[in-house]
């Protein structure tokens, strides 16, 4: 094999490994992004929407709005949504716990709906 060729095939593997790397460093989700939810509880019995997802590391807000006032519930992370009918309350907070966690309104334990985060 001539100098010339092995130049060629030697940077044309620099190429190939860098822009990999560049497209595996943009895809992922190191510091996590900023993700925010307006949530509607209705009657104490239903949640819309009821599948909030986002991904580990991700910082999340869930604005939740009802129209009964009591406890909503988010499992595992083990917050407490102090709902005042026709109020909005907001939590803010790192999503570090992967998997499905369930949000419930507390007194009856009535499933409202999930929060997924994706490692």
């Amino acid at each position: 094999m001539s100098r010339t060729r092995a130049f060629v095939v030697v940077c044309l593997l620099v190429i190939f490994f860098v822009a990999g790397g560049i497209v595996i460093y943009a895809t992922s989700h190191h510091s996590g992004q900023d993700r925010t939810f307006d949530v509607t509880v209705t009657q104490a019995s239903s949640m819309s929407p009821d599948l909030l997802t986002v991904n580990q590391n991700d910082t999340v807000t869930i604005n939740l709005h009802s129209d009964t006032s009591g406890e909503v519930h988010l499992h595992e992370y083990d917050i407490a949504f102090d709902a005042v009918a026709g109020q909005v309350v907001s939590h803010t907070f790192k999503a570090d716990k992967t998997g499905q966690h369930e949000i419930e309104w507390e007194s009856t334990s009535t499933h409202l709906g999930y929060l997924v985060v994706n490692p």
